[in-house]
């Protein structure tokens, strides 16, 4: 079954929770009131039941959307597409199929459903977000989650496109573009501004905690994150010293 949260967004959690995943990927179904066919965003991992309740509750499916590579929302894609005969888009040609590549700025209309493209680099350099303007919705992939803070995965992600793109998001906010956020993992986001204050701020701190712990002789990325994540579940620091490296590479350039 599905969750409905916006006239035209409802989505169903894939059955993949971990660390990284929070409690699974959220797979999203956009549909226009009333209409026959739907998009898919995100069809998750490669899971037979996760595909089949996506495939029964979206009906007809005219298009699927990723919003960035990792394999928690790709690995799906062969088996969506042999159920649906769907052509895909992502930004990145590898995820695309029978379709063009996503452009920053374009707009996709499916039966009265319109679909703004919005590239959001920086938890991964193909990373994008989808609004969808009728709703005041942002389909965020994993740029915000719907719990906690997402990590910037240096090499492919970067802290300075990130930045960009997280005000980029804030900007949206302030003009009443958007009001929700559907996010690739974790709940919806009703407060956004709020939201994406506290990840500017987080990671203002984050980057004064850096320089410190550099002031205090941290050579190593991984020096620093035992000194700046020491509260933290060592079983995160993995994880945290992918952001640290972004951090660094940002504040050495």
């Amino acid at each position: 079954m599905s969750t409905a949260v916006t006239d035209r967004a409802s989505f169903i959690l894939a059955d993949n929770p971990g660390i990284m995943t929070l409690d699974g990927t959220n797979t999203w179904i956009l549909r226009e009131p009333g209409a026959a066919r739907a998009v898919v965003v995100d069809p998750g991992p490669d899971i037979a039941e996760h595909v089949d309740a996506v495939v029964a509750e979206a009906g007809e499916v005219a298009l699927v959307l990723f919003t960035h590579h990792h394999w928690d929302h790709t690995d799906a894609i062969d088996r969506i597409v042999a159920a649906t005969g769907a052509p895909t888009r992502a930004i990145s040609a590898d995820w695309t199929r029978d379709a063009e590549p996503l452009r920053d700025g374009e707009t996709i209309e499916v039966e009265g459903l319109r679909i703004d493209v919005v590239a959001a680099p920086g938890h991964t350099r193909d990373s994008v977000a989808f609004v969808l303007p009728q709703d005041r919705a942002l389909l965020s992939g994993d740029m915000v989650l719907g719990r906690g803070t997402t990590v910037v995965a240096h090499p492919d992600g970067a802290l300075g496109p990130y930045l960009d793109s997280i005000r980029a998001f804030r900007a949206l906010v302030t003009d009443g573009t958007v009001a929700t956020i559907l996010p690739g993992h974790g709940p919806v986001v009703t407060d956004p501004g709020a939201v994406l204050d506290f990840y500017l701020t987080h990671r203002e701190e984050r980057l004064d905690q850096v320089r410190a712990a550099k002031a205090a002789g941290a050579r190593t990325a991984r020096e620093v994150v035992e000194k700046v994540y020491a509260d933290v579940d060592p079983v995160l620091w993995d994880a945290a010293e992918l952001s640290v490296r972004a951090q660094l590479e940002y504040l050495e350039a």
